[in-house]
């Protein structure tokens, strides 16, 4: 299967507010990071990130480093349609997590709200953490939302896995340190309810 091919379909025949995971704020992910009182020029990315509203709410807040990711360009279009001239503020990226070259050891925060969970082979998920290892600088956090173990098993006609924040640690493995999680009861565009997980790492120095 294409998995561009299939994101842009998503993206191409719905409205980025009409698929399952919309967030018309992306409040819970933005609290997080609020905390966490990182520098105005951060550099911070969202993976995945190409219809959520995150960006908005990032550059609300001042922040002027922020690059957004995605293996849609439709999804990443309708985000910048959105922001209008703003976009311009923003770094945009076209391309596959597992297999583009971002910058080494130069992000502060890494921000991936449904994109982990959608990595069903486990040399993707290697593949994945080897990336963040590579990206994120020591000492800088990570912020990954998955569905819950009491999740769906699908999504958007895809498998998925679901993550207890132990499970999902394993995953990352001993580099990291679990800082908190906490569940999200999400409500989809249609009124349905999604189980999901945030948890918040740190880069051990």
């Amino acid at each position: 299967m294409d998995t561009k091919a299939h994101w842009d379909a998503v993206y191409t025949t719905k409205s980025a507010d009409s698929v399952s995971w919309f967030q018309p704020h992306a409040s819970r992910s933005l609290r997080i990071i609020q905390q966490i009182n990182l520098e105005k020029t951060a550099q911070i990315i969202d993976v995945g990130g190409g219809a959520s509203t995150l960006v908005d709410s990032l550059l609300e807040n001042d922040f002027v480093n922020v690059t957004v990711m995605d293996l849609s360009g439709a999804a990443l279009n309708a985000t910048k349609k959105r922001l209008g001239d703003t976009s311009k503020k923003v770094e945009w990226i076209e391309g596959d997590v597992l297999h583009f070259l971002l910058p080494m050891q130069g992000i502060d925060l890494w921000h991936d709200r449904a994109v982990f969970h959608f990595l069903i082979e486990g040399a993707d998920r290697r593949r994945y953490v080897e990336t963040v290892l590579d990206c994120v600088k020591l000492g800088g956090h990570i912020i990954i939302a998955t569905f819950s173990e009491n999740g769906p098993e699908q999504c958007s006609g895809l498998p998925v896995r679901r993550y207890s924040p132990s499970t999902l640690h394993a995953e990352l493995g001993v580099q990291f340190e679990l800082l908190g999680h906490e569940e999200e009861s999400h409500q989809t565009p249609i009124g349905k309810m999604q189980s999901f997980i945030y948890c918040h790492f740190k880069r051990k120095n």
